[in-house]
């Protein structure tokens, strides 16, 4: 049996309007230090979004998703926020924006296997 470790994450959220407070979990950003794993999974349902925000554009929400997604994997399109650890990369991403993009509350718990947890994870909440 393998030792379970500890991680958190925060869910990624589409906020088209802020002023409704209303949102679409749209991925989620996982970091187990233990495991040296930090990794974003990101899946938009584009009818469903334009069903909560007619006039949002999807493009722009992918590829602020795909931004997040290359400071995770430590890529140099991110700029200085790739180029950190790993628990700076996840500070950067899990801090408070006012972007149509923005991080849910930081979550935690125990794992065996970070990637298949960042997959259950995705599947149950945004899905």
């Amino acid at each position: 049996m393998s030792a379970r470790m500890g991680f958190e994450y925060v869910v990624l959220r589409c906020v088209p309007r802020v002023d409704r407070e209303e949102f679409l979990n749209v991925g989620v950003v996982l970091h187990c230090q233990r495991a040296d794993f930090l990794q974003a999974r990101c899946h938009v349902d584009r009818e469903r979004l334009l069903a909560v925000a007619p006039e949002v554009d999807v493009d722009a929400v992918c590829s602020a998703l795909a931004a997040v997604e290359a400071v995770c994997r430590g890529d140099a399109s991110a700029g200085e926020a790739g180029r950190g650890s790993l628990g700076t990369r996840f500070g950067f991403v899990k801090a408070p924006r006012s972007t149509v993009v923005q991080p849910g509350p930081v979550h935690g718990g125990t794992t065996e296997d970070p990637a298949r947890q960042l997959e259950h994870l995705l599947e149950r909440l945004v899905h």
